[in-house]
């Protein structure tokens, strides 16, 4: 958990050197109205997605009525992570998936779709359920804003260098020529790396998510059993990665699900160790 901690802290570092560097190239002013419009972008994302996100999917409020042994599930979850009860929707679609959403703990959503609940045994949902409650708890729509902020940022800047660059006429001096290539080429790879490096902060929390789900849920087998079966119906749902070559990975949100079902088995077989001690 520490370990994911710490590679999300030094990545969100490493993205702000890159803003630093890109915004080198620029004069003050350039730098900072880039880097309020991407604040503004975010401030707009932190607040308002939950809301779009669930739209978008055309979530329902999730009838206590018909569903009291989720709300059930939920509660307990949440009073063993100290937080606030979350707005549970329900989304029809045969698409197994599940999502947590919301600027933070008091204002939290988890959605679910019919297709899930089709797909997973109640404890396979209580640990897929453990899992979105750990998004909220961690705070990583917060970090998930950040690193996309510092990205339309960088990107941003860089999009501007690069017109720069392009529309300057051609200079005869070598060396000027050379440094114009040079700064080109910078503003072509940094969104790239910057991208990069957001992509495997997502990837971190998944992991740090399923730590904390395990932890709480207490039962890191079931949450690899859901993992397992969403990956076998489709690699296109919100919990899985899908095999890939190693390259492709860098492009996942998500870890791959192989990794994240060893991980959660490690977890289980150190928990036994201690249990027999």
């Amino acid at each position: 958990m520490i370990k994911d901690t710490i590679k999300t802290l030094l990545f969100l570092a490493a993205m702000a050197g890159l803003l630093m560097f890109i915004g080198s190239f620029f004069g003050k002013d350039g730098f900072i109205f880039s880097l309020v419009i991407a604040i503004i972008m975010g401030l707009v994302a932190y607040f308002f997605s939950d809301k779009m996100v669930l739209r978008m999917y055309g979530a329902r409020p999730l009838d206590p009525h018909a569903y009291p042994g989720i709300y059930a599930m939920v509660a307990n979850l949440t009073q063993k992570m100290d937080i606030p009860m979350p707005k549970l929707w329900l989304v029809k679609s045969s698409m197994p998936n599940a999502f947590a959403t919301g600027r933070n703990p008091r204002h939290a959503s988890i959605a679910i779709t019919t297709g899930l609940l089709d797909l997973l045994e109640e404890n396979e949902l209580r640990g897929v359920l453990a899992h979105e409650l750990s998004h909220v708890k961690n705070k990583d729509i917060l970090f998930a804003t950040v690193a996309t902020t510092l990205a339309v940022a960088i990107g941003y800047l860089s999009q501007s260098l690069r017109a720069s660059a392009q529309a300057r006429d051609r200079n005869q001096d070598g060396q000027q020529e050379q440094s114009r290539t040079g700064i080109f080429l910078a503003a072509m790879i940094t969104p790239i790396v910057a991208q990069l490096m957001r992509l495997a902060i997502s990837r971190s929390r998944e992991f740090l998510a399923d730590e904390s789900g395990a932890h709480y849920s207490e039962d890191p087998l079931a949450l690899a059993s859901a993992l397992k079966k969403l990956q076998e119906n489709s690699k296109m749902a919100h919990l899985t990665g899908g095999k890939m070559p190693t390259l492709f990975t860098l492009l996942l949100s998500h870890p791959m699900t192989e990794a994240r079902i060893k991980r959660l088995r490690t977890i289980y077989d150190e928990r036994m160790q201690q249990l027999n001690t």
